[in-house]
């Protein structure tokens, strides 16, 4: 009896002594991530996670605007943000940003010089690129069977019930000043009542207002145009051939996606290391291939098959972007934005 009561206390101690080490292993730290949908290869982010040994919380929205009123609104605790490079103007003059430290991403160096230094962040002081692109039509040759050249065609009632635009108020607001023959980034109120307008009367024409899920819709043959951004019409085209892509002789938004780090992060130090993994060439090129986004990285662009370097739809030249404007922070005049497209939706 005497053997067996202190065997109890042996096996106990041991319990005890167990839940003890394992109470004092350190947890992993965790880098909390806030992305846009289906806008990564998500085995980086598991690779991230070993090789760091840092836990990933990842999480995706579908617009800057969504992004921006969840990081205003403080109730979120994310280190690591993707928002577009006229968010990223505006959250930088509200104070809503860490600065980075360009020492602690060595793998800038690879990031193409046209890409850096850019109006919205002149001296990289709160951001990189990620990926960057255009807006255009995307359409199905087979459902078309005219020259696409103009934003005209996304107005055209022949099509109607078989066209896609972008439920998001920059982009398909900008389509329509852009069809007006105005400046993306007209503050003109008289314009943008007069793009507001037109807006609404093409809604009879639309399908659906859509985002990530647009380019499916456009693969499996639903509509014959859609209003979309040359990364989601690279993919839908290599998926199905009978699709093709048009910037119009209009005009176009260039658009940069950055990586920032929202301000009070908490793992500042986590989210310069994962900055910095993306930026590796050979993870550059798993995410341009993945996404199929144009890459800032000029070493990971080197190593794309020559048909993707090639493609003037993925990667255009200079005189494709002849009437090519950057979105910009719009300051006041966003509300008429949002109130403009509040009546669309509702219209």
């Amino acid at each position: 009896m005497v053997q067996k009561g202190k065997m109890k206390v042996f096996l106990f101690s041991l319990i005890i002594l167990s839940l003890f080490l394992s109470g004092c292993k350190k947890a992993k730290p965790k880098l909390y991530v806030y992305n846009w949908g289906d806008y990564i290869d998500e085995s980086i982010l598991e690779e991230f996670e070993k090789e760091m040994d840092i836990k990933v919380i990842y999480d995706t929205f579908a617009t800057n605007e969504d992004m921006y009123v969840k990081i205003k609104s403080g109730g979120s605790s994310y280190d690591v943000i993707f928002p577009s490079d006229y968010m990223l103007t505006r959250m930088r003059e509200e104070d809503m940003l860490e600065k980075i430290d360009l020492d602690q991403i060595p793998n800038h160096k690879y990031l193409d010089s046209r890409f850096m230094s850019n109006e919205y962040d002149p001296s990289n002081t709160y951001s990189l690129p990620y990926m960057w692109g255009t807006f255009g039509i995307l359409y199905n040759t087979t459902m078309v069977d005219e020259k696409v050249d103009s934003w005209d065609i996304l107005w055209d009632p022949k099509y109607a019930k078989q066209i896609l635009m972008l439920d998001s108020q920059r982009d398909s607001i900008g389509a329509a000043l852009l069809k007006l023959g105005y400046s993306l980034n007209t503050l003109d109120y008289g314009q943008l009542v007069e793009a507001g307008n037109l807006l609404k009367k093409q809604k009879p024409l639309v399908l659906a207002y859509v985002v990530d899920e647009g380019k499916d819709k456009m693969i499996a043959g639903e509509a014959a145009l859609a209003l979309t951004w040359s990364g989601e019409a690279g993919y839908a085209c290599k998926v199905n051939s009978d699709l093709a892509y048009a910037i119009p002789k209009e005009g176009t938004n260039i658009w940069f996606d950055v990586m920032a780090i929202p301000k009070g992060a908490k793992n500042k130090e986590g989210a310069l290391k994962f900055m910095d993994f993306l930026c590796s060439p050979e993870i550059s090129l798993r995410n341009a291939k993945y996404t199929g986004y144009a890459t800032p990285n000029s070493a990971a662009k080197a190593m794309l098959p020559e048909e993707i370097r090639n493609d003037r739809s993925s990667y255009p030249e200079e005189e494709d972007l002849v009437n090519a404007e950057v979105f910009v922070n719009l300051g006041k005049t966003l509300k008429e934005y949002d109130r403009i497209w509040t009546e669309i939706k509702a219209h």
